[in-house]
């Protein structure tokens, strides 16, 4: 029976540990500010909703060296806070009408960044390919949120707003 239920409880989450999220700060006429990570584990609850994901902030590559050590040293101070995270609810979802077909959820939550956590609405767009659930969706946050002090001599070339990029593949765990 037991072995009944951790099938039940485990058909009832999706998950990835190689989530894709980028993001982007760029200013026209200025090189770009933007970086990926591949490393983004999130898990869904499909029969709650409940989304949570964690990203470690050393995991953000850019083009450009020197910039990936600034983002790291000066802005996010990565070795004091090494993670951001993610807890929210997927409004409405229920995995019985998710198919091959775009459908937006609304997505309510909270991120931590800096150890700051900040409210975040967006929508996600889920669609269902074979095994897979594709959720793809994107919202802005602003460095001062997180108490992120961009020095004077930098300040036009980065974006007061940074637009949070999400793209993930989960599976059945």
């Amino acid at each position: 029976m037991l072995l009944f239920v951790a099938t039940q409880v485990s058909a009832q989450k999706y998950f990835t540990k190689t989530g894709v999220t980028d993001f982007k700060a760029s200013v026209a006429a200025f090189e770009p500010v933007e970086a990926t990570s591949k490393s983004t584990t999130v898990i869904l609850n499909t029969e709650t909703g409940q989304m949570a994901s964690l990203l470690f902030v050393k995991s953000f590559r850019f083009k450009v060296a020197l910039m990936e050590e600034h983002f790291n040293e000066n802005y996010m101070e990565s070795d004091k806070f090494p993670k951001a995270t993610f807890s929210g609810t997927l409004k409405d979802f229920d995995l019985s009408n998710v198919s091959e077909t775009v459908k937006e959820f609304p997505l309510v939550g909270k991120i931590t960044v800096r150890g700051v956590e900040k409210e975040v609405t967006t929508v996600l767009n889920v669609k269902k390919v074979a095994d897979k659930l594709i959720c793809e969706g994107s919202f802005n946050l602003n460095p001062s949120d997180f108490n992120i002090k961009i020095p004077s001599i930098v300040r036009k070339k980065i974006s007061e707003q940074i637009q949070v990029i999400l793209n993930y593949e989960l599976v059945k765990k």
